[in-house]
């Protein structure tokens, strides 16, 4: 009898015919063995498959080397299993939830009577380097669904993801040495392939994400394809240890947090200086922009949220007030508010558009649990913006829109990517309308020349969205501003003009927002600059220093002044310190210029000037240094 032939098909175009039921690690080794080596899995006309799994019909087929992105997706999935069977080994009898990919690594949910600690993580990854060296094979089996029932009739959790499954769709189980896992893979062929990974650190997690279910232990960890990455990610992190925004904002008097008002920040008189100065840049520039800025209440009354639709998408995170027994709520964002100033006049299509900008502060309940600095917080200051357009300048106004963000985000140095959000599933209004608000973007990003991806169903629930993720100094991307186009707040408010014939006709709805929230920009910009603002937005620009004696006292009394009526944030440091101990400290608390005045510069009337993180000092007269400064500031040089 003949053995049966399939037809393989390779990315290159060509053609081989191979023995039913090989596996896709059979032909890289026909091919080249180092090309097995290299491997970590493969596509079979477009499935992702395991190494190892038999191919028993014509395919095309690629192979996915372990640095490719589907393969470091493949060892973190490996990663996770790896840690689960070291676990089983260590604690014995336990309960395993999920073990799913994430970003630079993994995670699994355990339920365990011992409760695992930082100082188990050594331990545990000890367990899995033993492993690795055992080299156990990972092998899919395909089982039925009583089977199934059968292998995790003592794990609860496996169970319910089990009863998850559709019914009618296959179930695999993975085998490596003595442990079993219910899961869809594909997996690396061996543990012996993992090589690169670290356990990072233990939370709670509720089953599934439900605040109803139980709390379970989850073990994070991180792995790589390479030695270079596991390096890379480890000075990554202390980089951004030292970054940290919360550490920073302590060390600099930028702003503080306490228990009396939980996830909602103070800002000290050094961070409230930054904030005004952010708030004073884009306030000039929308002015530049033709926007006309308002302000409207901190609270409303809850049947403005309803008609609004609001209450339906946000009442689990509003704050709630009931005053002469009317049920208010502190605004989330301040889109009805100018629907209701947009709505106390009347307008022509003459007037249009009208550009409503506000700094508007907001509130929005968080889980404590997701509070994190100023990057999280329960109340924040919207850069909101409202742009009401005829249909016919819609185009043209998402095009300013964009034109501001990226004159803004230039200033600070960001490189961002654009993502075009489109209809969710709980969308408002008619598809034909969404279908057009979703055109008018692409046309204008594509007018632009911008690269966009596109996020499918993650619009906002009254219209779709261009958000602006920036990049800042350690690559880490950050969504930030926002063009969102809205048809359906006019019509729940009867928002109307008066067109050219006479009609009353609805506008359009641009939202916009430039930082999003002020307060979380500004944790973007204390970690992207590391504390070490540019000199215009430095909360003290520059600390005069005088040596020692009364005459570079007086002296430096004169500097002080001069550049303190020329505007520029100054402080003069007069202590009866050592010169040393002073410089050293303006140095730890990143102030851009020092001003040092000896005898010298006291008898010349000069200054001597250090930057800050350099070496070199530079004598120049105070004219020129103010000449110098200010035109820093009024350029806002980075």
């Amino acid at each position: 009898m003949s053995e049966s032939k399939i037809l393989i098909k390779f990315p290159d175009g060509q053609k081989k015919s191979f023995p039913a039921g090989i596996s896709l690690s059979d032909i890289a080794q026909s091919i080249s063995p180092s090309l097995k080596k290299k491997s970590a899995a493969g596509k079979v006309n477009g499935d992702l498959y395991d190494l190892n799994r038999p191919i028993n019909v014509d395919a095309r087929i690629e192979l996915l080397s372990l640095v490719s992105p589907d393969g470091i997706k493949l060892i973190r999935h490996s990663t996770a299993h790896l840690m689960a069977q070291a676990l089983k080994r260590l604690y014995g009898h336990l309960h395993l939830g999920v073990g799913p990919v994430i970003e630079n690594g993994f995670y699994y949910d355990v339920e365990l009577d011992h409760t695992i600690s930082q100082s188990d993580l050594e331990k545990i990854e000890k367990e899995m380097n033993k492993i690795i060296a055992e080299n156990h094979r990972i092998l899919r089996q395909k089982v039925s669904r009583e089977d199934a029932r059968d292998l995790f009739s003592e794990d609860p959790l496996k169970l319910k993801l089990l009863k998850e499954i559709p019914s009618g769709e296959e179930i695999t189980v993975y085998k490596q040495g003595e442990f079993l896992d219910l899961c869809r893979g594909p997996h690396l062929p061996s543990t012996g392939v993992i090589k690169h990974f670290k356990l990072t650190h233990v939370s709670g997690a509720y089953w599934r994400g439900d605040s109803n279910n139980k709390v379970l232990q989850r073990i994070y960890g991180v792995a790589f394809g390479s030695r270079e990455e596991m390096e890379e990610y480890v000075h990554f992190q202390k980089e951004a240890q030292k970054r940290n925004h919360r550490k920073l904002g302590s060390e600099l008097e930028l702003f503080m947090f306490s228990e009396e008002a939980p996830g909602m920040p103070f800002y000290l008189n050094n961070g409230q200086k930054i904030r005004n100065e952010l708030q004073f840049f884009l306030r000039q520039l929308q002015h530049s922009f033709d926007y006309e800025e308002v302000q409207t209440p901190i609270m409303m009354n809850r049947k403005l949220w309803e008609q609004s639709g609001h209450w339906d998408h946000y009442k689990d995170n509003m704050y709630f007030s009931k005053v002469d027994e009317q049920n208010f709520a502190l605004k989330p964002m301040n889109c009805p508010g100018h629907m209701l100033i947009y709505k106390d006049k009347l307008h022509s299509y003459r007037d249009l558009p009208i550009r409503m900008a506000e700094f508007g502060q907001v509130h929005r309940h968080e889980f404590s649990g997701a509070l994190n600095g100023m990057l999280r917080v329960r109340t924040f200051c919207q850069d909101d913006a409202h742009i009401f357009v005829t249909p016919q300048q819609i185009e043209e106004e998402i095009t300013s829109a964009l034109k501001l963000i990226d004159y803004v985000y230039k200033t600070f140095g960001f490189e961002y990517s654009i993502e075009l959000s489109t209809r969710p599933e709980d969308y408002m209004g008619e598809e034909a309308l969404w279908d057009k608000a979703e055109g008018s973007l692409k046309n204008v990003l594509k007018d632009l020349g911008y690269d966009f991806s596109i996020n499918e169903g993650d619009g906002a629930f009254y219209g779709p969205k261009i958000d602006i993720h920036i990049k800042d100094a350690l690559k880490r991307s950050h969504q930030c501003a926002t063009v969102q186009l809205d048809f359906q707040m006019p019509e729940k408010f009867d928002l109307h003009y008066i067109d050219e014939h006479n009609e009353k006709v609805r506008p359009v709805v641009i939202h916009r927002a430039v930082f999003g929230s002020l307060d979380r920009f500004l944790g973007i910009l204390i970690e992207h600059f590391a504390g070490a603002f540019p000199v215009w937005l430095a909360p003290v620009q520059v600390k005069v220093i005088p040596v020692s004696n009364k005459h570079h006292q007086e002296y430096a009394a004169k500097v002080f002044s001069r550049l303190k009526q020329e505007g520029v944030r100054v402080e003069l440091d007069s202590r009866d310190e050592k010169i040393g101990y002073k410089m050293r400290e303006a140095q730890m608390n990143k102030i851009p210029c020092i001003l040092v005045i000896g005898d010298k510069e006291a008898q010349k009337e000069t200054v001597n000037v250090r930057r800050y993180k350099s070496d070199e000092t530079n004598e120049v007269s105070l004219d020129e240094f103010l000449f110098s400064i200010n035109k820093e500031i009024l350029e806002k040089s980075l």
